[in-house]
């Protein structure tokens, strides 16, 4: 009997959100993640939608059993400098981030969204 290997993926973080226009404006319009899809089981109910910018997935929910608002997740970019100009540049009112050295090699940019989560974009520094 062979045993199979078990190969495991990225995990997709579950945001919480509280209001669809704000939650739209900061991950669409401030970070440009692109809409995948979104889901109501009905028109009055609470929303769960898909974003992603090219590989990175996130959902964010309404829905309050889904997750506590104040999570962290950290995403892996490359050319933080980049998106740092990019995100500096459209002068958003709720946040303006800086670029962080840190002890454990990487630079990072730390944003909070309108509901409480922190993103944590992040470089390698090479040693």
């Amino acid at each position: 009997m062979s045993i199979s290997k078990i190969t495991m993926k990225s995990s997709t973080p579950i945001l919480r959100i509280f209001d669809e226009e704000k939650a739209k404006e900061f991950y669409l319009t401030f970070l440009e993640f692109e809409l995948d899809w979104e889901h109501r089981f009905e028109d009055d109910l609470p929303l769960y939608m898909q974003i992603s910018y090219e590989n990175c997935i996130i959902h964010l929910s309404e829905h309050h059993g889904d997750c506590c608002p104040g999570a962290a997740i950290r995403i892996e970019v490359e050319n933080l400098e980049l998106l740092h100009s990019i995100l500096i540049s459209k002068k958003y009112k709720y946040a303006r981030p800086g670029i962080e050295k840190t002890p454990w090699n990487t630079r990072e940019v730390r944003i909070g969204d309108p509901f409480g989560n922190r993103i944590v974009f992040f470089e390698n520094i090479q040693k």
